[in-house]
């Protein structure tokens, strides 16, 4: 692997199967040898893998995986490298998380500084790992990422919807942050639901509306805008620095 992957010691598999059920991973990677050694150790550990050598064999995967009728293409995760043919890593991420995915995203980079990485962030990637870096560590990234994705699912019972320390009960019109209720306009609580019941898909002003104030209103889309920030000082400890709803510079919003 050269300078790219650090040798390291293989890890007990009982560590790795105590807490997460094993999923199927897109691995996205033009350079053959680091495919190909990734691949095997991801398949070793009981992953499915699934491989793309350039941005645009990803998009069609990706594509297949939002059909039903492709149950085989179904992606948990998604390892993408950057510097790919036809279509980059940076777009890549771009167009899945536009096309509303919420597949978690560990984004695999020579590029190691402090800009790439929030770069890397910013676009809808869920970790940033610096080449060159260990087995083992890419594989505990990987297992991290499943199981806080799964954690962070939207629990529906009895109708209501659980989102860490957010419960929203749709029956009842009421929301609770960390135990104590909170006073939501019909609109904020429309918002948080749809959110909600979508968690980490980016939703344009557009589509907000769309979604929330119907297609025949003819106000300032802005609108979106301070309701977000009514919002987020109803959510959040620091509304400055907010946990829940963030903003996706050029996209809109995202919840989770």
């Amino acid at each position: 692997m050269g300078s790219t992957i650090q040798d390291t010691p293989a890890l007990d598999s009982k560590l790795l199967q105590t807490d997460v059920k094993l999923g199927r991973v897109l691995l996205v990677e033009d350079e053959e040898l680091i495919r190909e050694t990734i691949k095997l150790a991801l398949s070793d550990e009981g992953y499915d893998v699934l491989v793309a050598e350039d941005g645009r064999a990803a998009l069609d995967i990706m594509t297949r995986a939002d059909d039903s009728e492709y149950a085989e293409f179904e992606i948990d995760l998604i390892i993408l490298d950057l510097m790919l043919p036809y279509v980059n890593g940076l777009d890549l991420c771009r167009l899945i998380r536009h096309n509303g995915s919420t597949v978690p995203i560990l984004i695999l980079s020579a590029k190691g500084s402090e800009t790439d990485r929030v770069v890397g962030l910013e676009v809808g990637a869920d970790d940033y790992l610096t080449k060159p870096f260990g087995m083992r560590e890419l594989i505990a990234r990987c297992r991290a990422l499943l199981r806080r994705h799964r954690q962070a699912q939207p629990q529906i019972g009895d109708a209501n919807l659980r989102f860490q320390d957010i419960t929203l009960f749709p029956q009842e019109c009421r929301v609770t942050v960390r135990g104590e209720a909170i006073n939501l306009s019909p609109k904020e609580f429309r918002i948080l639901e749809l959110f909600m019941t979508h968690p980490r898909r980016v939703w344009s002003r557009e589509q907000l509306i769309e979604k929330v104030w119907g297609p025949d209103f003819m106000g300032d889309s802005k609108t979106v805008d301070v309701h977000i920030r009514w919002l987020r000082e109803k959510l959040e400890l620091d509304p400055s620095h907010p946990e829940y709803l963030t903003t996706v510079r050029g996209f809109g919003y995202r919840f989770g």
